[in-house]
């Protein structure tokens, strides 16, 4: 399945969530904590699976600090750094077409 590169890069961003959380992470939200708060929306379950999804396939690395209470964070691999330009394209396609996708969403959902 993953003989393409357009698969393995739908495998690493798509979803619902996988992007938001490398913008996160890149934006420094790098404790879990702070990614819940910032996804207040997502089941804190969904947001740990995408994690553990991103951290699997080598995209985000989890740090953990033996402190007491322990600390962990996330920060990118060096891969996931190759990424944040992708990031960047998607979301300026999303921004200059928002309205477009908007409009024929609101469309569809009347018909």
């Amino acid at each position: 399945m993953l003989d393409c590169g357009l698969s393995v890069a739908v495998k690493v961003v798509g979803g619902k969530w996988k992007a938001w959380i490398m913008d996160c992470i890149r934006r420094g939200i790098k404790r879990p904590s702070a990614l819940q708060r910032e996804l207040a929306e997502v089941n804190p379950r969904i947001v740990s699976m995408q994690l553990k999804e991103l951290e699997d396939l080598g995209i985000i690395r989890k740090e953990i600090y033996a402190e007491i209470p322990a600390r962990v964070e996330y920060s990118f691999t060096p891969t996931g750094e190759s990424l944040l330009p992708v990031l960047d394209v998607l979301e300026k396609w999303g921004t200059d077409n928002r309205e477009e996708v908007l409009k024929n969403t609101l469309e569809l959902s009347e018909n």
